[in-house]
């Protein structure tokens, strides 16, 4: 039996199931998870503590003074027939996709779904499914999301996000811990600038909220170094001014502190972490074109300049220690940065363009299953193997795979997204892209 699932399931050959052990222990109950609310009920909750990396061999762990009546009731089998253990080993194999179906089966399901110890399992296994995760704003300033699966590369919609960034503009996304997707500040139509700050959780698959920033701000730089959230400038509404303030906010400590201020005060519209440093590139107060770099080691902010920043584009990714980004408008051509010559030079051509419009144009460059995706404006996405450049594209068709999108890429995608967006889509566009783990 355990011979080759890898042989038999048709996701395997997709690089999809990585064979793993049985599941020594199955009790672990974190009491951070059984306290987890909902942006709706919540006011914290700390993303980053008492995450269950291995299960907890205490047979009693689960137990607590709120459920005396649990003790001694005897809980049914989560699957009859087999110890809790091979049930779990069976159920980490079952498809990320299929998730929310196991959810609704009983509350044990539920509650293991819902708990740290079955993703960090599937992750440390290396079972965890990549999926990108794509904000969308559409021709009348509504804001909508889809995740899409690069295994059976199906877009899904995702829970609204919550009423106060429904339409807001100018706020900030980044995702903490390989599963939490943040969204911070910005600016609505009623509030003004905010300093509220929410994420979702790709494993419960809801919305909660963190700790507000220390200062209201839109339109805003940030980045993400060693799991921490960095976020500096922008402009606050009521004082019409731009901002030089930076803040950090560590998950663990669960709380935002102030870091050093930026040189100037700055717009940020392009960044990128590139070794080990956070390179901001925007607009001063007087609307001038300026460039900044940030070590977290010193914590301090110096002038950025060269051939790097004078050739830098939007967007741009930093994968494997190298800079990309696209050399046209659609991303069908990739550039990367030569930092023994201070110099961009071409990486890579698909041989395939295909056009200039605003709906074809490269929206976010994402890192997925260790290549590079690219994603445009109309949702098509492109991905690219950037470990091997010297190869021909014409000869090695896997270089560079067009596996969502319109037309002559047959997949799934045409009719999901026509029917959820329908003709609004060709007026909307991307406003941030990110890729979750679970």
């Amino acid at each position: 039996m355990e011979q080759s699932i890898s042989q038999q399931s048709p996701n395997a050959l997709r690089g999809f199931r990585v064979q793993a052990p049985l599941v020594d222990s199955v009790s672990c109950y974190c009491k951070v998870d059984s306290g987890l609310k909902t942006v709706a009920e919540a006011r914290k909750f700390v993303p980053g503590s008492k995450l269950c990396i291995q299960p907890d061999i205490n047979p009693n762990a689960h137990k607590s003074k709120s459920s005396r009546r649990e003790r001694t009731r005897v809980q049914p089998p989560l699957l009859p027939g087999l110890p809790d253990d091979l049930a779990i080993a069976c159920l980490i194999r079952v498809p990320r996709a299929e998730h929310q179906k196991l959810r609704v089966v009983c509350k044990r399901w539920y509650r293991l779904l819902a708990g740290n110890f079955f993703y960090s399992l599937r992750k440390s296994l290396g079972m965890a499914e990549e999926w990108v995760y794509v904000f969308k704003r559409d021709r009348d300033g509504k804001i909508s999301w889809n995740a899409f699966d690069p295994i059976y590369q199906l877009w899904q919609p995702l829970p609204p996000v919550p009423r106060e960034y429904s339409e807001a503009v100018g706020f900030g996304c980044a995702v903490l811990s390989g599963c939490h997707l943040y969204l911070f500040g910005g600016k609505d139509r009623q509030r003004g600038s905010m300093r509220r700050v929410i994420f979702y959780s790709a494993r419960t698959n809801k919305w909660h909220r963190a700790p507000d920033m220390l200062r209201k701000r839109h339109f805003i730089g940030s980045c993400v170094i060693n799991n921490c959230l960095y976020v500096a400038g922008g402009e606050c509404e009521g004082i019409h001014r731009t901002l030089r303030s930076a803040e950090v906010y560590d998950p663990n400590k669960n709380r935002w502190s102030f870091v050093q201020d930026m040189s100037t005060a700055m717009v940020p519209f392009i960044g990128v972490v590139y070794d080990g440093k956070w390179f901001v590139k925007g607009l001063g107060s007087h609307r001038e074109v300026m460039s900044e770099v940030y070590d977290p080691e010193s914590n301090s902010w110096s002038p950025a300049s060269g051939g790097m920043v004078s050739g830098w584009r939007n967007p741009s990714i930093s994968l494997n220690g190298q800079l990309y980004a696209p050399d046209c408008r659609d991303g069908c051509k990739l550039r990367v940065y030569d930092g023994a010559t201070d110099s961009w030079s071409k990486f890579i051509d698909s041989k395939l363009h295909l056009g200039s419009s605003r709906a074809l144009e490269a929206a976010g460059l994402v890192p997925l299953n260790g290549k590079l995706c690219v994603i445009r404006n109309n949702m098509s996405i492109s991905i690219v193997d950037v470990s091997s450049p010297d190869k021909e594209v014409e000869s090695n068709p896997q270089l560079w795979e067009n596996i969502a999108g319109r037309g002559h890429f047959r997949t799934l995608f045409t009719n999901i997204w026509s029917s959820i967006a329908g003709r609004s889509s060709l007026r909307s566009h991307i406003i941030h892209c990110q890729v979750l783990q679970a």
